[in-house]
């Protein structure tokens, strides 16, 4: 089977493309921007056109989108997440080659839910922010384009090579910072999110499954689990050998408020010390609190509260997470203590 992958290099397609390799049966082509791509094209500004005449000579049985852009603004957004899947699409409809598309979505499309609820797949989306509302767009031209398509919609992915502007990536890299410089005490915001994480190769192995299933539609992928974000920094300090105390503050940045609890690597709360060294960042107001009308707190867009349900991935691709957190976790300080 020849596969095409988009965005081999990102975070998620460096996975996928080390499990399509392992697969004895897969051809793989390798699509992206970066010079290591097997073939240089950018969708985000590239023609279906070219594309298609690609396609038309590689013929692949798949192709698997990975490519993205997670920050910036809306415009940068719509054109690496929206336009640039216009593009796959319009190329593979214009192609005889007759690939399966394999779409990477994300958790962010639902925006916030009910807290204690598990999002499933006939949720209506209703995304709290641009990324969000890029790749619901893309969702919704891939369902809308006729092709054997299937879009994933991965929650949060963790474990290696998370990225540093994640919230699990930027709380590594202030507990190896404090370490490093000997500070006993880390100032923390926002960890009161709760968030479903799934390991990036765990993901990888979705998107495998996927594109060997005749599975159409959206299919979820996470860990059918939220987790606190406090409690993932103190998993993350324990498996770092971090003993000191994890101060969280509470209120909206900008505002001068006293941390309310201290957790500390195997404790919970105690009483705070009034003066902290190390920061990582603030939740945003709450739009329900007096002091600040926005209308999502949370970066992404999806509110205090995400879980997958994700029964339809196991019924459609026979696909189960394996990795647990801790060991993700344990793979994030790695990387984060080889900076040491």
């Amino acid at each position: 089977m020849r596969v095409l992958l988009i965005g081999a290099n990102g975070y998620l397609g460096r996975f996928v493309a080390d499990r399509l390799l392992a697969d004895p049966a897969v051809q793989l082509t390798a699509l992206g921007r970066g010079d290591d791509a097997d073939v240089r094209f950018d969708l985000a500004t590239g023609s279906p056109g070219a594309l298609t005449r690609f396609l038309d000579a590689v013929h692949p049985g798949v192709v698997i989108n990975c490519a993205g852009a997670t920050r910036g603004g809306a415009r940068e957004l719509t054109r690496h997440n929206t336009v640039a899947v216009a593009t796959v699409c319009e190329a593979l409809r214009r192609s005889g080659c007759g690939a399966r598309l394999v779409q990477i979505g994300c958790g962010s499309e639902y925006g916030p839910s009910q807290p204690g609820s598990s999002t499933a797949e006939d949720a209506v989306p209703r995304p709290g922010g641009p990324y969000g509302v890029s790749k619901l767009a893309a969702t919704e031209l891939v369902l809308g384009s006729g092709l054997d398509a299937v879009v994933l919609r991965v929650f949060s992915p963790v474990g290696p090579g998370t990225p540093a502007g994640s919230p699990l990536g930027r709380l590594a890299e202030a507990m190896r910072r404090a370490m490093q410089s000997g500070d006993a005490e880390l100032k923390l915001g926002g960890l009161g999110a709760q968030r479903d994480f799934v390991d990036v190769r765990d993901v990888a192995r979705a998107v495998h499954a996927a594109s060997l299933s005749a599975a159409q539609g959206v299919i979820n992928i996470g860990s059918g689990r939220a987790v606190r974000l406090r409690d993932a920094a103190a998993v993350l300090a324990r498996v770092a050998g971090y003993g000191g105390a994890l101060n969280e503050l509470d209120g909206p940045p900008g505002l001068h408020h006293a941390p309310h609890a201290t957790t500390h690597a195997h404790h919970t709360t105690h009483a705070v010390q009034p003066h902290l060294r190390s920061t990582i960042g603030h939740p945003r107001p709450d739009p329900d609190h007096p002091t600040g009308p926005v209308a999502h707190p949370y970066p992404d867009g999806c509110g205090s509260w995400q879980q997958a349900d994700v029964r339809t991935a196991r019924d459609r691709l026979g696909w189960r997470p394996r990795i647990n957190l801790e060991e993700s976790l344990a793979d994030i300080w790695m990387e984060a203590a080889c900076r040491i």
